[in-house]
């Protein structure tokens, strides 16, 4: 009689070793990984591209046209901006949505919203950027823009030229607004002639709906010690604070020198 000869037959276990587990689980956290940074370094780094060079082309496109037209009279050109907010106002600065500034009317022949009428200057933290009507993100800020509030004074005028934009991404030309101080120049220049503005005071911090600092005679809601009593040509600058967040906003004043 012959002898059996064992045959051993090898099949694949239908459950995973634990090696098996831990090597797939270091893939997801590789890739989850991977995935954060595109989505870190689109929001810091790309974002930021894109926006600076849709300023930088807004800026020349303003200056070549202002090279090639004549000036209009403030008289003609220079209105206040619509009362009303576009639908996608950032929080990047107070919320006045539905309440613009007292004593201020919607004008009809305001530029469109998003439509670049000025170019903010300020030699202390190597800002210039197109100034446009409205606050709204996709609209204005989002694409590098620094924005007046509806219902606030147009640049030059008496009362209160109220202006935000992002501190972080999406071309931050606010990034380095805490570095004013009193004294620093703003130059705000326009179809008509360049305004000249000088840093009076700084609120370093504010609740978002504080919205008595842009009003045409600025004075903090929060902190009354801040702000002005008596009517005057202002420029307010808002901003987030601190970086990175949206918790607070940083405020500049500065009042009309020439």
């Amino acid at each position: 009689m012959r002898d059996r000869v064992p045959v051993v037959v090898q099949t694949r276990g239908v459950r995973s070793t634990p090696a098996r587990v831990l090597w797939v689980g270091a893939e997801a956290v590789v890739t989850c990984g991977v995935v954060l940074l595109l989505l870190v370094v689109h929001q810091l780094w790309w974002t930021n591209q894109q926006a600076r060079a849709q300023a930088t082309q807004q800026v020349r496109a303003l200056e070549r046209e202002w090279e090639g037209s004549p000036a209009v009279p403030p008289s003609e050109s220079s209105s206040e901006p619509p009362a009303v907010l576009p639908s996608d106002s950032p929080s990047v600065s107070p919320s006045v949505r539905d309440t613009p500034p007292a004593g201020t009317q919607p004008s009809s022949a305001a530029p469109p919203l998003s439509s670049a009428y000025a170019i903010i200057r300020i030699a202390r933290i190597g800002l210039t950027a197109p100034v446009a009507r409205g606050v709204g993100k996709r609209s204005v800020l989002d694409r590098g823009y620094v924005g007046q509030y509806p219902g606030t004074a147009s640049p030059g005028r008496p009362g209160n030229v109220a202006l935000a934009g992002h501190r972080n991404t999406h071309g931050e030309p606010f990034r380095y607004l805490n570095r004013l101080r009193k004294g620093d120049r703003i130059e705000i220049q326009t179809r008509e002639r360049r305004y000249t503005y000088v840093v009076d005071q700084v609120l370093g911090q504010t609740a978002p709906r504080d919205t008595g600092v842009i009003q045409p005679v600025p004075r903090s809601l929060v902190k009354p010690s801040y702000g002005y009593s008596d009517p005057d040509s202002y420029l307010t600058l808002t901003t987030c604070t601190p970086e990175f967040s949206s918790a607070y906003r940083l405020v500049v004043w500065a009042r009309l020198v020439r």
